[in-house]
């Protein structure tokens, strides 16, 4: 008898963990006036306003008497509100400490692993996130890797007490890293002259053929005998419920992917895409959408003009590819919009440069219809900022909501930067 008041313990602990992995949206409804809107779509609205009921955005209009009632009005004179950015393609959550190997939880053992799932190794306690977030990143996808197959990803918001809590959108697509037709040798600073072919490329080439054709085969079975984890992974792609995230940044090697993975119908997304300006027309044919990597990057050969990374985005924005931008790793994240501003002085127009890490993303990774613009009935997740986001002389975000919610903006780093201000007298 002495066991049942642990068992109602128990119970008491599962119902309220339960609890927590669905969280309620703010119940409250406040109206932010006089504001600059920052729609996400291309559009924007001065002197604005934006409501706010339920978690959800209730009213996007210019400032102007609304018969509707809310529990607070904020004047944001002077202020800008984006939509909550979305940082493409990272390890952040996965990995703490490069240097330390117990907290890089990236790379699982294998080469074709489409069955494991990155979002149950999301570290939620990580001192990286919060300050990925108090740059106005309130969303993420991350991404195994390693491997051929590296798995699943997953989006997920850069606030929660455990992985489930955060999920915004899980397994969304299984990562291909293709292989590479050239080496090139040096490092990110210096890029060296390319020393060799890939004398195996065209035996992994078979290789993902004959597993793509194995796949497919177990995908069209009504039945079988026995469950083989990593093929029932991979029906969605067949069915397409979920999306082929190719890594490749050759121009050749991104179009033999396609050709190679035409016959298999499936949904294609190019990450990395480093030549794919030399391609865009080939990618609009397709309907290939590209995740760009690091475009504040050298040129990948010695013949190329120096900035010609920065220029790729307005080129695939003229060609009509639709794109969004992307910063590979954990803390380096952060400076994700400034590359996005970059772009800017580079071509590309400022709202466009914002579609590329708001709703272009969003369309990208399926996931518009809650987040990625700030249109009504969508998500209240969203930023306000002293100034131009995409300027890192001007965007200082002072606040954040996560479904209508505030959102802590602090972080390990600004609280040292206390500290040693009062402890030395720095003020």
């Amino acid at each position: 008898m002495k066991t049942i008041p642990y068992i109602i313990v128990a119970l008491c602990w599962l119902i309220a963990t339960t609890a927590l992995a669905q969280p309620e949206a703010a119940n409250t409804s406040f109206l932010y006036t006089n504001v600059t809107i920052h729609i996400g779509n291309g559009e924007v609205i001065e002197n604005g306003m934006l409501g706010i009921r339920n978690g959800k955005i209730d009213l996007v209009q210019v400032t102007a008497a609304t018969t509707k009632k809310y529990d607070q009005t904020i004047d944001g004179k002077g202020k800008h509100v984006y939509p909550g950015l979305i940082a493409p393609n990272t390890k952040l959550g996965l990995e703490e400490v490069a240097a330390v190997r117990s907290t890089r939880d990236f790379l699982e053992v294998g080469r074709f692993n489409p069955n494991v799932r990155s979002i149950i190794a999301y570290n939620t306690d990580s001192k990286i996130v919060p300050t990925v977030r108090s740059n106005g990143i309130l969303m993420t996808q991350i991404v195994p890797q390693g491997g051929r197959i590296s798995g699943l990803s997953s989006v997920t918001y850069t606030e929660g007490d455990n992985w489930e809590e955060a999920t915004l959108a899980a397994d969304g697509g299984i990562h291909l890293r293709w292989p590479t037709r050239v080496r090139y040798a040096g490092w990110w600073a210096q890029k060296g002259a390319t020393y060799s072919n890939n004398k195996n490329y065209d035996k992994a080439l078979r290789e993902i053929k004959v597993y793509f054709d194995a796949a497919q085969a177990y995908a069209q079975k009504e039945t079988v005998e026995t469950k083989n984890l990593k093929f029932e992974a991979m029906k969605e792609l067949f069915a397409k419920s979920k999306k082929l995230y190719v890594h490749a940044d050759d121009a050749k090697t991104i179009m033999d992917a396609i050709k190679l993975l035409a016959p298999y119908n499936v949904q294609i997304v190019l990450q990395g895409g480093a030549d794919s300006w030399k391609i865009a027309d080939f990618l609009v044919e397709n309907k290939v959408e590209v995740i760009l990597h690091n475009v504040h990057s050298l040129p990948r050969r010695d013949d190329e003009d120096i900035d010609q990374p920065f220029r790729t985005p307005a080129i695939l924005h003229a060609k009509g590819v639709k794109f969004c931008l992307s910063m590979e790793g954990s803390w380096q994240v952060r400076n994700l919009p400034f590359q996005a501003g970059q772009s800017v002085a580079y071509g590309l127009s400022k709202e466009a440069a914002l579609s590329a890490i708001t709703l272009h993303t969003a369309q990208i990774l399926g996931i518009a219809d809650r987040v990625g613009s700030l249109e009504v009935d969508k998500e209240a997740t969203f930023i306000v900022s002293e100034g131009d986001v995409l300027d890192m002389r001007t965007s200082i975000i002072t606040e954040a909501y996560m479904m209508g919610r505030a959102v802590d903006l602090g972080n390990k780093q600004k609280e040292l930067y206390k500290k040693y201000n009062k402890k030395y007298d720095l003020d």
